[in-house]
């Protein structure tokens, strides 16, 4: 867990300057988001077919480090709703530190308790289709999981 930090006390292994990428990990998709280069906006990048093979979802991961050369990628970690670490949240570590250790970034793991649900949530509000929804619910919780990082780092300046 060396290469990989957890929360708030995180933001400072954060590069200030350059792309971040988001991940929400799912046994069947991967949500992916990326922020601009002043890490002032994140936008929704791709859904791609999830697994639970750890080293799986991490080659899909570099494959977008890869494409879209972020300086350092935040990984959605999902507790239970009283804070503790369930399967979801172990496996979503075990991701995190196999992208660390392979692609040699800063990897941050983010709490996102009902960041999905926000994600449907603000999509139903948008009038979007059922069929639609499912195919970008994943990336829209990436993008808000690194809407909290950078509000996180905002507030703290």
């Amino acid at each position: 867990m060396d290469d990989v930090a957890l929360g708030s006390r995180g933001l400072d292994t954060l590069p200030a300057a350059g792309r971040l990428l988001g991940v929400d990990v799912g046994d069947v998709r991967v949500g992916l988001a990326v922020t601009d280069p002043g890490q002032v906006v994140a936008t929704p990048l791709d859904t791609v077919p999830g697994s639970t093979d750890p080293e799986e979802v991490a080659d899909v991961v570099l494959a977008a480090i890869h494409d879209e050369q972020p300086v350092a990628v935040v990984v959605g970690y999902p507790r239970t709703m009283a804070g503790r670490e369930g399967s979801a949240a172990q496996q979503c570590r075990v991701v995190a530190e196999e992208i660390a250790s392979r692609s040699g970034l800063p990897v941050l793991l983010w709490d996102e308790r009902l960041s999905t649900v926000e994600a449907e949530r603000a999509l139903l509000e948008g009038d979007v289709r059922r069929r639609r929804r499912r195919d970008v619910v994943d990336r829209v919780a990436a993008s808000l999981i690194l809407r909290g990082v950078l509000d996180a780092r905002r507030l703290r300046r």
